[in-house]
């Protein structure tokens, strides 16, 4: 199967939401990708791990280590994702940290959808780099 990647125009005009919900399988396989290769270790342990590094929580916090290194075009679309309208934040976290990890779902979306798979990989590794100052800050 192959993908081919739109220009930044055609991804531009996809709704914040749809590229934050192809963003949130981005995001999730990545983590995942980091759990599975860190330790081999029961499933239930790795979906329990996957779940704290998914959750909005926690990727709001992450956005903190990103945002001063976003480009001028990447903030316009991290700003879009965070502007949504329709968001319904779970009761366990914040309006402000819900919009904020849609906004970086939404910037993973449309850098996968634009082909800028190294872009990605470097900005989760910035993520990964500080999970543990990111999860003492929550």
């Amino acid at each position: 199967m192959s993908f081919k990647a739109l220009d930044k125009r055609e991804a531009g005009l996809y709704s914040p939401l749809a590229l934050a919900f192809m963003g949130d399988s981005i995001y999730e396989q990545l983590v995942r990708e980091k759990l599975i290769l860190s330790a081999n270790m029961p499933a239930g342990k790795l979906h329990s791990l996957t779940v704290k590094y998914v959750c909005c929580e926690f990727q709001s916090a992450a956005c903190e280590k990103i945002l001063p290194l976003l480009t001028e075009e990447e903030s316009d679309i991290f700003r879009r994702g965070r502007n949504a309208g329709g968001i319904t934040p779970p009761k366990h976290s914040s309006v402000r940290e819900y919009r904020t990890a849609t906004a970086l779902e939404c910037l993973f979306g449309y850098l996968y959808l634009t082909g800028q798979q190294e872009r990605i990989e470097e900005l989760f590794e910035i993520i990964w780099e500080n999970q543990d100052s990111t999860l003492n800050n929550q």
